[in-house]
């Protein structure tokens, strides 16, 4: 069955139910090749010859020509169009023509540092391969083989977190990689935003400035999806000019993309069956006729329920080829379904973003996006995995019920016809740039030459850590404080605020570990957590220790916990005026607070029980922007006998929803607060800010497009046919005031006023 034959066979189904609302057909596409401005080493051209490889395509002959002019650069083309092998022949190009060259690989994730040592020893000459000399050096590299390693090593393939942890604060036992760096890769740089990018820039601030220090001036290759600013994003990454590569000279077969919308099971309420179970469906659909899939799930623990399901529902003889796969899982564990999966022995893979990126896995023939992952590129990168080495694919995508999803399962052309996201990152942010230079004071003492490694004010951070007693100035240099030892084993470069431990107290082990930021929300007395797909029931949660006590337990349920926020405005930034309606960016001061939990039935929304909490509350200083509504609006709603504080509510929770279309971000990067009397401003005003200490740069796009996230927001409530408000529009999962109150109407009236006074805004310092 191809995919036209699956997609007609799904609408004869007896559980049809005019899920389907948009098909977009990809044609196939023909190769556009390019020539290189000189002939590579015949080593390598007889390599690529016994691999098939006859020519290059464009984008590969323009990176190795900007490559071997020197440059740096970034490749920023769509899934599966070789992105990888630039950087592998320019490497092996490097060390065929100098055997003293190295290289280091950075990938984010260890699946694809070991698909791409496969490709790389498929690629290199044996003698490369029998020295030993392309190593992945992670977390999963026994201790007793990295010594070795470390003398042998030509190119390193290892992954951010190892590169700020074990290798840059031992530089010194990598003195010979360093000394005669030639080129470091970041692969799928799109990955790094937010604050996993922020953090990322200091570290490579760390690199450059330890090659530095060996005498080295690596070049930087990065590669990415398609984004809206590769270039600049590179640029902000490295802190170095790049050329940016963008026109894709591969070939694709054609695809199928469709957009599949959860149907509504409550007409009164406008309430739509799970996307997952939705999810779920569409892969028992597709593995029954024999499709190699891969479902992408948002949360480990959906990726748990969504495999769970699946398997419940499948014949004995196809239950066992279907798998979850996840982060948190041992690397002995990991690596065995990859084995599977990629061998066809799995028909089926439920996925976190773990499987997103370029890892190669075979002949996939569909994916399932269980869910707008948040970003364009996202989608594009995921549904890529699809397709590689098949004439014709399948990708469908699950509406959600929020409203960011509902917005493009009624509005496909803003998905098919929109350029990409923006990237964004901070580096500046003083919470990511202080642990670094505490990093980089342990590696060497700072000096004035290594303001050019690092973005922000290095001098006010070192001046506030020399008050903290972190770091000592002596003569023209800082040194780390001898109170300190090993300083990056303490900083997350995925989060800003530290990790907490949970412990499987019948075994008395380690299941996983959870951001300190996120903890109070997943790991509350009460909570369920799902681990390998078992359930653990969180009994007792440490706050001195940052450890969470579980016990494995069997419940029909899953949790939500509720939260409350309250913000201040410390300074504003910028403001401009949108005809009569002031908007503001700046800094505030946001204290939260989880004040209890749901349990919910698994795969529906069905309430089973809700419970109070005791926790202390959470502050942190970030950005924001917040605007005034205008008095026409306040008056017609006053007219029309509506709820206000509903009506801002409502536009609150609608415009936190669509944002993410307009900045590269998740949902969870950015939260809100709307209030019908302010205490700083003494009116009504709507926040949205960056859910992160110091901020990321998301509430600054959102302030710089305020007029174009008014107008998406009206069209988003105008379209939606519930009476008065449901989760497709004006209702957030989130809300810790259970979406109350909420008034539909209200929101419109402001959006309608606000929308039509926001062409032409004029900024103001």
């Amino acid at each position: 069955m191809d995919a036209t034959a699956f997609v007609h066979h799904l609408l004869t189904l007896p559980g049809y139910r005019q899920q389907l609302v948009h098909i977009e057909h990809l044609p196939a596409r023909e190769a556009v090749f390019g020539e290189l401005d000189k002939c590579l080493h015949h080593i390598l051209e007889a390599r690529l010859k016994a691999l098939g490889i006859s020519a290059l395509y464009r984008h590969q002959a323009e990176a190795l020509n900007a490559l071997f002019a020197g440059k740096n650069i970034i490749v920023a083309t769509p899934s599966a169009s070789g992105k990888s092998l630039c950087y592998h022949l320019a490497t092996l190009e490097a060390m065929l023509a100098d055997r003293e060259s190295r290289a280091i690989y950075v990938f984010p994730t260890k699946a694809l540092t070991q698909d791409q040592l496969r490709s790389l020893r498929e690629m290199a000459c044996p003698q490369l391969v029998s020295e030993g000399a392309l190593c992945a050096f992670d977390g999963d590299t026994p201790q007793g083989e990295r010594a070795s390693m470390k003398r042998r090593a030509k190119i390193v393939l290892t992954n951010p977190d190892m590169l700020h942890l074990g290798v840059l604060p031992n530089h010194r036992s990598w003195s010979r990689l360093f000394r005669h760096l030639k080129y470091v890769v970041i692969d799928e740089a799109h990955v790094y935003r937010g604050i996993l990018g922020s953090h990322m820039a200091n570290v490579v601030g760390r690199l450059r400035r330890i090659c530095a220090l060996y005498g080295s001036s690596p070049q930087f290759i990065c590669c990415s999806a398609t984004t809206a600013n590769p270039r600049e994003h590179a640029e902000r990454l490295i802190g170095l000019p790049i050329e940016a590569i963008v026109e894709d000279g591969s070939p694709h077969g054609e695809k199928y993309f469709v957009f599949w919308n959860s149907p509504v099971v409550d007409e009164a309420r406008n309430r739509r069956r799970s996307a997952n179970s939705e999810a779920s469906y569409l892969l028992i659909q597709l593995v029954q006729e024999g499709f190699r899939s891969l479902v992408f799930a948002r949360t480990r623990k959906l990726t748990e329920l969504i495999c769970l399901y699946a398997r419940q529902q499948l014949a004995p003889g196809l239950c066992d080829r279907v798998s979850p796969y996840r982060a948190g899982y041992l690397s002995e564990e990991r690596h065995r379904i990859e084995q599977r999966f990629f061998d066809g022995e799995l028909l089926g893979l439920v996925a976190t973003t773990a499987l997103e990126l370029g890892v190669d896995i075979g002949g996939l023939e569909a994916t399932v996006l269980a869910g707008y992952p948040g970003s364009i590129a996202s989608a594009w990168q995921q549904a890529g995995r699809s397709g590689r080495s098949a004439a014709s694919s399948l990708s469908f995508l699950v509406g959600q019920d929020n409203p960011l999803d509902q917005y493009l399962m009624r509005n496909p052309h803003f998905f098919f016809g929109k350029s990409f996201d923006n990237a964004l990152i901070n580096p500046a942010n003083p919470y990511v740039l202080k642990p670094h230079l505490l990093c980089a004071a342990w590696e060497r003492p700072i000096d004035d030459m290594d303001r050019a490694f690092f973005d922000g004010d290095v001098d006010a951070a070192l001046v506030e850590l020399s008050r903290e007693g972190k770091v000592r100035k002596w003569q023209t240099k800082w040194y780390l404080s001898p109170s300190l030892a090993y300083p990056a084993q303490d900083v997350s470069i995925r989060a800003t605020s530290g990790q907490y431990a949970i412990i499987d107290v019948s075994q008395g082990r380690l299941l996983e570990t959870v951001e300190a930021s996120v903890a109070f929300l997943q790991i509350h007395p009460g909570a369920i957590y799902l681990h390998q797909g078992e359930s653990y029931l969180i009994t007792e949660l440490d706050l001195v220790q940052r450890t969470a006590l579980a016990e494995p337990t069997r419940v029909n349920y899953y949790t939500q916990a509720r939260e409350i926020t309250e913000i201040r405005i410390l300074s504003v930034s910028e403001r401009k005026d949108c005809r009569g309606v002031t908007v503001c960016w700046g800094t505030v001061d946001v204290t939260s607070r989880v004040i209890g939990f749901r349990k919910k039935r698994q795969f529906g929304d069905e309430i089973a029980g809700e419970e109070a909490l005791e926790l202390p509350s959470q502050s942190f200083l970030t950005k924001s922007l917040w605007f005034d509504l205008p008095q026409k609006a306040v008056d017609r709603i006053a007219d029309a006998g509506l709820d206000f504080e509903g009506g801002l509510h409502a536009c609150e929770h609608a415009a936190i929803g669509i944002l993410p279309l307009f900045a590269l971000c998740d949902r969870d990067d950015i939260g809100g607060v709307s209030v019908s009397q302010h205490r700083d401003t003494g009116g009504a005003q709507v926040f949205i800010y960056d859910a992160y200490p110091g901020g990321i740069g998301i509430a600054e796009r959102g302030f710089e497009i305020v007029d174009k996230l008014w107008r998406a927001t009206l069209g988003l409530i105008e379209r939606c046919p519930c009476h008065d408000g449901c989760p497709s529009c004006i209702q957030s999962p989130k809300c810790g005031n259970n979406n109350q109150p909420l008034d539909k109407k209200a929101a419109l009236i402001l959006l309608e006023e606000l929308a039509g006074s926001s062409t032409e805004p004029q900024a103001q310092a």
